[in-house]
């Protein structure tokens, strides 16, 4: 039986033609190169940015604001505090559905530890931007307890967020003085 389908895929490949035939086989090769775990750079790239490592924390200070994707730490360094903090999210209802509208609720869940000292916690210091530029302020999620006001050294602090935005790509910036964000993180809203 294999050797009838050998014949079979050989004939096929023949009746194609052996350009097709040498650029699948090229191809293949190319992605089986993908999995490998050494890392292959051009080498017209600066080494000292080629640093395979992910899933780090980012520092984000005031004048140099770190940019993260969600679900990874910035440890945001200021003259006050320093604080390690994650942004996760968002998390929509009604994926895969049929209909799909164009803006959805999202979720996201904040995680606040290691302070250095006393950290300013205010939802009002979150908010969100949009691939198309509108700003969306935060909410907490109904019948979420508002967090504390400050956020003491050796706490951790978690606390969910909630608006109702465009599907689409934004950044989630948290600015703990009210006028300076340290941190973004890139997020992508999908219901599909």
């Amino acid at each position: 039986m294999r050797r009838k389908v050998a014949t079979r895929a050989w004939r096929r490949a023949t009746e194609l033609g052996v350009k097709p035939v040498a650029a699948a086989l090229f191809c293949a090769l190319v992605l089986a190169g993908c999995g490998s775990s050494a890392a292959v750079y051009p080498s017209f790239l600066p080494k000292k940015t080629l640093d395979p490592k992910v899933d780090e924390a980012l520092v984000g200070t005031m004048s140099k604001p770190a940019l993260q994707i969600e679900g990874l730490p910035v440890d945001v360094d200021t003259t006050r505090f320093h604080v390690s903090v994650v942004v996760s999210g968002p998390i929509v209802p009604g994926e895969g559905l049929p209909d799909q509208p164009a803006a959805t609720t999202c979720t996201w869940t904040v995680t606040m530890k290691d302070a250095s000292s006393d950290v300013p916690v205010s939802i009002a210091d979150f908010h969100s931007v949009d691939h198309l530029g509108a700003v969306f302020l935060m909410g907490l999620v109904p019948g979420e307890h508002p967090p504390p006001a400050v956020l003491h050294p050796g706490q951790t602090l978690t606390f969910q967020l909630r608006a109702y935005e465009l599907v689409g790509e934004g950044m989630m910036q948290w600015a703990p003085d009210h006028k300076h964000v340290v941190a973004d993180w890139d997020y992508t809203v999908e219901n599909d």
